[in-house]
């Protein structure tokens, strides 16, 4: 399963629990009902993020070039279970680039990595851009009583590798790296972005990973 060209995912700290939740307050009430299944205002949007443990889970998040989230995925691990539960968002003007399934791609590798069994989704069976993203994923979708269960049966062999998290944990810094270069570049005072040369290089280097992916990725799959 690849996860490296196209879209770099961050994986997340509690440092990133502010950028968390501004991520979700801004979804609108029916991006938030389809999320979390239920509607929710902004103070449930809070303690749920503050109620995340993120030495026990997992969050992954994909930026916008001024570094604020844009898609955020929460990987609730059930180490009794050896199972993990996936919630995952992108913000509606942000949708349609792939953002959405890098994000489930980041959330099985890493399970798998760490020896979980299975992983789930659960949405309600209107959200069709999540069952689109679980079926395209492989997951198996049951439908039932307006709510949809997602599953797939992991092995590390067939959506690991240690190598693959750790390329793609590098790639996700090096992009993070660039985006915070370049808004250095644009701040006021310094050159305009359009002029400034630097502004050029960062593009150059950001298809140079891009390509530098791709290959890896390449390798990655004739060896796993």
């Amino acid at each position: 399963m690849g996860t490296l060209p196209g879209v770099a995912v961050q994986k997340l700290n509690p440092r990133h629990r502010d950028d968390i939740a501004r991520h979700l307050l801004r979804l609108p009430a029916e991006d938030r009902r389809l999320r979390f299944g239920r509607a929710i205002r902004d103070q449930a949007i809070g303690e749920y993020v503050a109620g995340i443990d993120l030495g026990r889970d997992r969050a992954f998040g994909v930026s916008a070039p001024d570094l604020a989230l844009i898609g955020v995925a929460h990987l609730a691990l059930d180490r009794s279970t050896g199972s993990a539960e996936l919630g995952l968002s992108v913000d509606p003007a942000s949708r349609g680039r792939g953002y959405g399934y890098a994000l489930l791609q980041r959330a099985v590798l890493h399970a798998a990595n760490r020896g979980f069994r299975a992983l789930f989704m659960y949405c309600l069976a209107e959200n069709h851009i999540m069952i689109h993203l679980a079926r395209k994923a492989g997951l198996t979708v049951v439908v039932e009583r307006g709510e949809v269960d997602a599953r797939l049966a992991l092995d590390r062999s067939a959506h690991g590798g240690a190598l693959q998290e750790a390329i793609a944990d590098q790639i996700a810094l090096v992009d993070c790296l660039l985006k915070q270069q370049y808004l250095w570049l644009a701040r006021p005072g310094l050159k305009s972005a359009a002029t400034e040369p630097g502004i050029q290089e960062i593009a150059d280097e950001r298809r140079g990973i891009a390509r530098i992916a791709e290959a890896i990725e390449g390798k990655v799959s004739r060896h796993t």
